[in-house]
């Protein structure tokens, strides 16, 4: 799995300035930057949706499996590289707790399916290199200025994203770390149970203007506070948020400080979220 290095021609983005978006916005882009990025979070995803369909659905064909385990070799090699992070962002490559994060989910989760159905499998060398990202980010992750997990390594700034820590079971939702760093990401990146991913001029990602809160990030907090114990939180959290959506109950990418669907709609990972969310609030509930 080569890194990608080069621009990609029909995918180089340019700005069409004799247009302009929904209500003026711009710049109105073809294209998109993104092509040359290294994102190392989308492994973690892929390979959490291969441990769920082969627990679920049907077991992984012997192609399947080889492929998995290619994926996690690279993985392996690569998981220490700065990268621009789930958000794309244009502020340089860091080496985003979130990346971390989700390189230890795709090791994982391999790893659980080899134990599960007994297939071969490196496993003396996927298990040190899982453990070390594990220690990794507990050790440079962590923030002591703000008592909380912060958006990349030696930084202090907060990021929501973060919020996946509990949610793909790294930590204990009781975890006094975990507890520490919610309590972070509620004063600072909340307000009125919409959630910023976090504060562009603590940490500049190289876009100009200011975005909405994150839907998707909203649902995380609702299961995060569910997971937590923290019900009634929740509960108040998830019904605003149902508050936000259209009258077919579909949601945005964004919502704005007035209450505007903002950014791709409808956006499919904040459903995704939403349905993870009412699942563990309506069992957490009884």
């Amino acid at each position: 799995m080569p890194l990608r290095s080069g621009r990609s021609q029909e995918n180089a983005e340019r700005e069409l300035l004799h247009l302009e978006g929904y209500r003026g916005s711009a710049p109105v882009r073809v294209g998109n930057d993104a092509v040359t990025q290294l994102q190392l979070d989308i492994y973690g995803a892929l390979l959490d949706s291969v441990y769920l369909y082969d627990k679920w659905c049907q077991p992984l064909t012997s192609g399947q499996w080889r492929a998995v385990c290619d994926l996690v070799n690279w993985v392996c090699e690569h998981w220490d590289q700065p990268d621009e992070g789930v958000w794309e962002t244009r502020g340089g490559r860091k080496r985003f707790l979130y990346s971390r994060l989700m390189c230890w989910v795709a090791i994982d989760r391999a790893m659980r399916i080899a134990w599960h159905r007994g297939l071969p499998a490196e496993l003396i060398r996927w298990g040190p290199v899982r453990d070390t990202i594990y220690w990794r980010i507990l050790d440079q992750g962590w923030s002591p200025a703000r008592q909380a997990f912060a958006q990349y390594e030696g930084g202090d700034v907060l990021d929501a994203a973060a919020l996946m820590l509990p949610l793909t079971n790294f930590i204990a939702s009781n975890d006094l770390l975990w507890l520490s760093t919610l309590d972070a990401l509620g004063n600072e990146l909340v307000s009125d149970s919409l959630v910023w991913r976090y504060d562009p001029k603590a940490s500049p990602d190289g876009l100009e203007g200011d975005e909405g809160t994150f839907s998707i990030c909203s649902f995380w907090y609702v299961e995060a506070l569910t997971r937590a114990g923290r019900l009634d939180e929740a509960r108040l959290a998830f019904e605003k948020m149902l508050t936000y959506a259209n009258h077919l109950g579909l949601f945005a990418e964004e919502i704005s400080h007035t209450g505007q669907q903002l950014g791709n709609f409808p956006q499919a990972f904040t459903h995704l979220a939403l349905i993870s969310a009412a699942f563990n609030l309506d069992r957490a509930l009884g």
